[in-house]
């Protein structure tokens, strides 16, 4: 059973960057789809970023051209570079991957980002 643990929150101004890692303790070269999400307190998770087997990345609308997702599926780690952060981009983060296209959805724990103003 493959588990996912999070890391690289933080705490950071408006405008910084923060890169979070999230590195599964088994392979995950070949899974189907991985992404990211938030939850900020009082709203529901959302998709973040996501990066499919055949390398195809998506972006959530808020987050187009300031982050960015990647693998090094060597190091069965998945990242998400987040540049010219806002207050609003504050929450929990949280990684998730697939096996397959109807597989269960594994998540991690979270790593907490807080961006202030």
């Amino acid at each position: 059973q493959v588990q996912l643990v999070e890391s690289g929150g933080g705490s950071v101004q408006a405008g910084g960057s923060l890169r979070l890692s999230c590195v599964a303790s088994g392979s995950t070269s070949n899974y189907y789809y991985k992404a990211w999400f938030r939850q900020a307190p009082g709203k529901a998770r959302e998709g973040v970023a996501s990066i499919y087997i055949d390398g195809r990345t998506t972006y959530a609308d808020s987050v187009k051209d300031r982050f960015t997702i990647s693998q090094d599926n060597a190091k069965n780690t998945l990242y998400l570079q987040m540049d010219s952060l806002k207050p609003e981009d504050s929450g929990m983060y949280y990684c998730a991957a697939r096996a397959g296209p109807s597989t269960i959805l594994k998540w991690g724990q979270g790593t907490q980002v807080t961006v202030s103003s």
